[in-house]
């Protein structure tokens, strides 16, 4: 018995070869515009929609299958009696299979210059209505809308197993396709910060190998419409594919370097926190800074570099175990030392699509977290000095320094630092006069720890950090303010004659 197959694709790669493997099984072909052009041209035995209508097609071909004998061949139920009877008496044929694909919006919206006039005529219309309809009738309907998928189609028509648990598959990816198309599309019409209904949209990139342990499962997918600056957009020249926690302190380290854009700067970071950052007027330079900020720590580290690796860094890069190293280029020579290694992980990106208007999303059982990130750039001119003493301008451009680095540190977070290199990071304890012991600890060490300055991502609860901290050298404090017991760590420094700002800005980052 013949069967009816609707075949209306953008998309035509294929589509001559699995029309023509269609009708060698006894399927009936039924098409509309381009593509029913495109299999005429190619000589395969076609019907118009027109003549299954009796309707052309009309403004501008807005409207060619939105019809109830289209639809109605589609959607009904073959095991019921009324249904059929009904298609009977309207003489409506039903069709068995739908092979359909969309306006390619996503790709429209993409291109450089496009106006709006036309991102709007590449919504489609009639695809998802088709497409949805016979996912819905699965049943008794295959319906495909990738293209990957012809060919076992063919092979099960062949083989008897176009089976109810095959074709449900199909019509779930067709929903999750459906889905997304609209996704993108409620995307770029929305202008509300915060919509009522939030619709985003993902694709798999990559199965994992393992997630953040080697029991767990996982998977990455990226925006169907990347940014720019982000790990989806980037080229990785070298190495074994990344892994989960890579792409995570990857991610982190892309985030913590966009704050350093005026300089040359190396940001070493571990475990989602920076280990080392140092900036200077050239990489090298850069690089020396960050490696001394923390030798130890920095061993398996990820690095991200804001310039062009050359040879004279590469060569120190190369005498430690490093995963990944992120950078707009590498020099052939940089690239020849550091791919000596064959693990190591070697990613280009483009360092001047950086945009800070995104957001961020965390997941909640049961729900997600949405803001805006924290992209504020602190400034010692908006610093506020609150004590007696006040501070030099290596001070405060060592106070800046030090407010831009811990705002990328885990609270509760505390950061001693000179003007262009961290010295020592104190990171993610449950209080903060542990993460002052701890960033002074490993500071102390440092053969210029006397001109250091101390940063905290939010207000003292009490004047024991003040205290502990001049104690042991430092001179100058920056922090945002906001305790309601203030005063008491002012009087503190103002006792132990140290000078103490209030940059206004909490910097928490759980």
């Amino acid at each position: 018995m013949t069967k009816t197959a609707l075949i209306s694709v953008y998309d035509k790669d294929g589509i001559t070869e699995f029309a023509k493997d269609l009708i060698k099984r006894d399927y009936r072909i039924i098409s509309t515009g381009g593509t029913l052009r495109k299999l005429q041209d190619e000589g395969v035995e076609v019907t118009s929609i027109e003549k299954i209508t009796n309707f052309k097609e009309m403004l501008d071909g807005r409207v060619k299958t939105l019809h109830p004998r289209i639809h109605g061949g589609i959607l009904a139920k073959r095991d019921n009696k009324v249904h059929m009877q009904q298609l009977k008496e309207e003489n409506i044929d039903v069709i068995d299979l739908v092979c359909v694909n969309l306006y390619p919006f996503k790709e429209t919206v993409q291109k450089e210059g496009v106006s709006d006039e036309e991102i709007i005529e590449n919504i489609d219309i009639g695809g998802p209505s088709m497409l949805r309809a016979a996912a819905k009738n699965y049943q008794d309907v295959t319906v495909l809308t990738d293209k990957s998928d012809y060919s076992e189609v063919i092979d099960r028509i062949d083989n008897n197993t176009l089976n109810v648990e095959f074709k449900r598959s199909l019509a779930a990816k067709v929903f999750r396709f459906t889905a997304a198309y609209d996704a993108l599309i409620a995307e770029y019409l929305t202008t509300e910060e915060y919509p009522e209904k939030l619709t985003m949209t993902f694709e798999k990139a990559q199965n994992m190998r393992y997630g953040e342990n080697s029991h767990q499962n996982a998977a990455y997918y990226t925006q169907a419409i990347s940014e720019k600056y982000s790990l989806s957009d980037a080229k990785q020249l070298h190495g074994k594919e990344l892994s989960y926690n890579n792409i995570r302190d990857a991610d982190a380290a892309l985030r913590i370097i966009s704050d350093f854009k005026d300089k040359h700067a190396i940001v070493a970071l571990k475990h989602m926190n920076p280990c080392g950052i140092g900036i200077a007027d050239n990489l090298l330079t850069a690089w020396n800074l960050a490696y001394e900020s923390d030798p130890i720590s920095i061993f398996g580290g990820i690095i991200a570099a804001n310039q062009t690796v050359d040879l004279e860094t590469a060569n120190k890069m190369h005498e430690i175990f490093l995963e990944i190293v992120i950078a707009p280029e590498f020099t052939d020579e940089a690239y020849d030392v550091l791919a000596k290694k064959k693990n190591i992980r070697l990613i280009t990106l483009d360092f001047d699509k950086i945009n800070p208007k995104k957001h961020d999303e965390v997941s909640v059982l049961g729900g997600m977290l949405i803001q805006n990130r924290d992209t504020v750039e602190e400034d010692y001119h908006n610093f506020e000095v609150v004590t007696e003493k006040q501070p030099t301008k290596q001070q405060l451009e060592a106070l800046q320094f030090g407010q831009n680095v811990v705002k990328n540190v885990k609270s509760n977070a505390i950061v001693i630092t000179s003007d262009n290199q961290t010295l020592g990071i104190g990171a993610g304890q449950m209080n903060r006069i542990d993460s002052v012991k701890i960033a002074i600890d490993k500071a102390k060490s440092k053969d210029n720890y006397e001109n250091v300055v101390l940063a905290s991502d939010a207000f003292f609860p009490m004047n024991d950090c003040v205290e502990f901290a001049a104690k042991n050298g430092i001179k100058a404090i920056v922090e945002p303010g906001g305790s309601i017991k203030d005063q008491d760590s002012i009087d503190k420094a103002n006792e132990l004659g140290i000078t103490m700002l209030f940059s206004k800005n909490r910097h928490f980052k759980h």
